[in-house]
């Protein structure tokens, strides 16, 4: 067994010292498949430890349960990167930022409204308990003290940019030590106004994130924190994509320039991101401050390593770098070869609203979406109009398609601060509600979603509301209820909303990138599975396929189109395009 501890000036392993040289990878945004590639990559760049969040909310998509297995096998992800001879830091949170759903809290966890946020409020700290004893039960055994990888456990995340509830802390620490971590604990924060102070407890390492000015960052700690080891726990080497914005990139060189300064310094530094992955499924965060930010579906983030797992100039560039001051493996990664390239076109189509309305709850007054007992999605609602006139809401949250009697009257974005639609006449009004992404920063954390009443037509209270979650779980329902489209060119085009299905041949696994011109929005899946949303205002043009899910023979591509398609084609590339940067 070995030890790790923080000594005056150095971390120390096994009594001796020893510099922290991680790179993130989030388990949860890449196939478990490919895990132990992505870890061999980061060892190939010179690094020495993985680091990774672990998200709450994906553990546990309702109350009472802690699902631990396939793609969320954190105990097989640590398991890996020790087979890879590395150590690894785990930051459980519980609230991870991320830019993912909800900032990794459940949100069922919200729905009672006595409940806290990242505070000593009981309710929360009961859950948080149960959610921690589930973590550690995986990652206690993993510990370098008892021959695993785990060097390190980190309290809470950038706490100090939210609040100051040192109970809370003290609860965490006292919390993660009689469940028998051993290994040091620490916070990260960043270097500024008083939040590494507010967000840490005097006995508790603490370290900075940040991507610039390293040795200015540095020398911040350094005055809060007089000994111990200076550590980046999240050196920001790139950064993630809004919808309606530009591909986000940042010079490999300047960013080689400010690592090689840490290094210099004798830092200890965790690379965020090394190898950034994907926002499968509906599992993308948001920001909100003031103007409403989905993140898109890529979490390149212009990462060493690219959402695909291939080296990038930054990869190469991060690698001479820590050459020039640590050994680094003779081997390099191959850099990508080209995917298989074809174009398919669907050929059968149903409308979503024809199944997805067959289950549905009552409520006098407009409900949240969480009532439903699904948290993230889509939704349904619907109700009976005596008249037309214009109906209005209090919020949208976040982007509603209106139709009357099966008819297209409107789309609502809180995007856009919309909250009123004007509807021609009475009659059925349904309701295509999209969860585009729960906030992952600042004080709207665990906010309710959907449509937040009152609902007011012409001024006066809209009741007698149903509404049901969209099912996307399986597409069965929607397969088994698909027709033929009928015979024409493909420029004719799939009307909305629906989901359309077609069939590919290949010859085995391998990775692919879906591009879908001339459609408008929605989420792309191959063989069930759910790849992520996509969006004609870019900036990403392309859906990354991890390998593993393509089989040999025949596969089946299912596109959920919102509003309508130009087209009914759809094309395999042969690579990424992530869309056009601010140069």
């Amino acid at each position: 067994m070995s030890n790790f501890a923080i000594g005056d000036q150095d971390f120390l392993l096994d009594d001796r010292p020893f510099r922290i040289l991680s790179g993130a990878i989030h388990y949860f945004r890449v196939h478990p498949d490919l895990w132990a590639d992505r870890i061999e990559k980061a060892r190939l760049m010179g690094l020495n430890t993985i680091e990774t969040y672990v998200p709450w909310n994906e553990h546990s998509p309702i109350p009472d349960a802690f699902v631990c297995d396939g793609g969320l096998d954190l105990g097989r992800f640590l398991d890996l990167v020790a087979a890879a001879g590395m150590h690894a830091i785990v930051r459980p949170g519980p609230y991870i930022c991320a830019e993912w759903d909800n900032g990794g809290l459940p949100a069922w966890l919200f729905t009672d409204p006595t409940v806290g946020v990242r505070s000593s409020e009981p309710g929360y700290l009961a859950a948080v308990s149960s959610y921690m004893e589930a973590v550690l039960a995986l990652v206690v055994p993993r510990q370098i003290t008892q021959g695993g990888p785990v060097i390190m456990f980190q309290i809470e995340n950038e706490y100090g940019a939210y609040g100051d509830d040192k109970a809370y802390l003290q609860h965490l620490v006292d919390l993660s030590k009689s469940l028998g971590v051993d290994v040091p604990l620490f916070t990260c924060d960043q270097p500024f106004g008083t939040m590494i102070e507010d967000g840490s407890l005097p006995e508790l390492h603490k370290t900075g994130t940040f991507g610039s000015r390293s040795l200015e960052r540095l020398g911040f700690l350094r005055e809060r924190q007089p000994t111990g080891p200076l550590m980046c726990a999240e050196f920001w080497n790139g950064w993630f994509d809004n919808w309606g914005t530009h591909h986000h990139t940042t010079d490999a060189a300047a960013s080689a320039a400010e690592l090689d300064a840490l290094l210099t310094a004798g830092a200890s530094v965790n690379i965020y991101m090394f190898h950034g992955g994907t926002n499968f499924g509906f599992t993308n965060g948001a920001n909100d401050k003031g103007i409403y930010e989905p993140t898109i579906t890529s979490y390149d983030y212009d990462a060493p390593l690219s959402e695909d797992g291939h080296p990038t100039a930054k990869y190469f560039a991060f690698r001479d770098v820590i050459a020039k001051h640590f050994p680094v493996p003779a081997e390099e990664p191959v850099p990508r070869a080209p995917a298989p390239v074809s174009v398919v076109a669907v050929s059968e189509s149903v409308p979503l609203l024809s199944v997805a309305g067959s289950t549905s709850l009552a409520s006098e007054t407009i409900p949240p979406v969480e009532v439903t007992g699904q948290y993230r999605g889509f939704y349904l609602y619907e109700v009976l109009l005596q008249g037309g006139g214009v109906v209005s809401f209090s919020e949208v949250r976040d982007r509603a398609q209106f139709f009357l009697d099966g008819v297209p009257v409107g789309v609502l974005s809180r995007e856009l601060g919309e909250r009123t639609v004007v509807i021609p006449r009475g009659g059925r009004l349904q309701v295509l509600l999209e969860d585009q992404g729960r906030v992952n920063y600042g004080q709207r954390i665990g906010e309710a979603k959907g449509l937040i009443g009152p609902a007011l037509l012409n001024g006066v209270e809209v009741l007698d509301w149903e509404v049901g979650a969209v099912d996307l779980a399986s597409l069965d329902a929607f397969r088994a209820a698909a027709v033929a489209l009928p015979r024409g060119a493909a420029s004719a085009g799939v009307a909305g909303p629906s989901i359309s299905f077609a069939t590919f041949e290949a010859d085995g696994p391998g990775d692919r990138f879906l591009r879908l011109d001339g459609w408008t929005k929605g989420n792309a899946f191959v063989n069930g599975f759910n790849l992520g949303r996509y969006w004609s205002r870019g900036p990403q043009r392309t859906l990354y396929v991890p390998g593993p899910l393509i089989r040999e023979g025949a596969n089946e591509l299912a596109i959920l189109e919102l509003h309508g398609s130009a087209t009914r084609k759809v094309s395999f590339v042969v690579g990424p395009d992530l869309g056009p940067d601010e140069k």
